[in-house]
């Protein structure tokens, strides 16, 4: 593992969020989605999907 001097910001966040899940549990975890809420959540992940990241403009525009 590497030392935390050495890690990102986003390995740190990664990192401490898995500790954290780990040790208290995912909250909501067995907890079904209402069908309602997962339309939604279906309608919204398909249309980001089709959107260009910030990296991805950074590299077009330079």
């Amino acid at each position: 593992m590497a030392k935390i001097k050495e890690m990102t910001v986003d390995e740190l966040e990664q990192f401490i969020e898995h500790k954290v899940v780990e040790i208290l549990g995912d909250p909501d975890a067995g907890l079904a989605l209402k069908p309602a809420f997962r339309k939604k959540l279906e309608s919204i992940l398909k249309k980001s999907s089709k959107m260009t990241s910030h990296q991805e403009v950074v590299k077009r525009l330079g």
